[in-house]
């Protein structure tokens, strides 16, 4: 990555992590559906960055929110366990050879389809995680589901429309 990329990716950032915090923290859809936009920061990155960042920068994301919205490492340990499995979802979902290395990961590179399927799949198992995690049993199982299931569409949904109105 040069220097300019880096820093803008920085600054998407930082914006991802401000708007997460300060405005949607605070959208609820039927006190089910809840977004989490800040798992972008994660999603956007290159194709080329190393296994080991790309934990790494997932695990100062989750910690991050972490800390604002007072859970205690559940936000950190859904985004790791997201950006493990990142690498695993491109290598099955892009098939032409040789553009795994320096593909970006935006609607207008992948297309709508592409990139609505890869939003999806990486929030699912976010939020599959994260509710799991915070339901701590499995005694509330159809809530669990159902929250998982609106907000991973909602997650999604507002990932894409970001993405759509944004100029890259």
């Amino acid at each position: 990555m040069t220097l300019r990329e880096i820093l803008s990716t920085t600054v998407l950032f930082v914006l991802y992590l401000a708007l997460q915090i300060l405005l949607v923290r605070n959208v609820v859809l039927f006190d089910y559906g809840f977004c989490f936009i800040y798992i972008a920061c994660i999603l956007l990155l290159p194709n080329e960055i190393g296994l080991t960042w790309l934990l790494f920068i997932a695990f100062v994301i989750g910690i991050i929110v972490d800390t604002f919205y007072n859970t205690l490492g559940i936000h950190a340990a859904a985004t790791v366990l997201m950006a493990y499995c990142r690498p695993l979802i491109v290598r099955a979902q892009i098939d032409v050879p040789g553009l795994e290395t320096r593909i970006e990961f935006s609607l207008r590179q992948l297309g709508v389809g592409a990139f609505f399927r890869y939003v999806f799949i990486l929030a699912l198992i976010h939020h599959t995680a994260l509710f799991f995690i915070e339901a701590s049993s499995l005694t509330l199982i159809i809530p669990t589901l159902i929250r998982i299931g609106a907000s991973t569409l909602f997650t999604t949904v507002s990932i894409v429309l970001i993405q759509f109105f944004t100029r890259n």
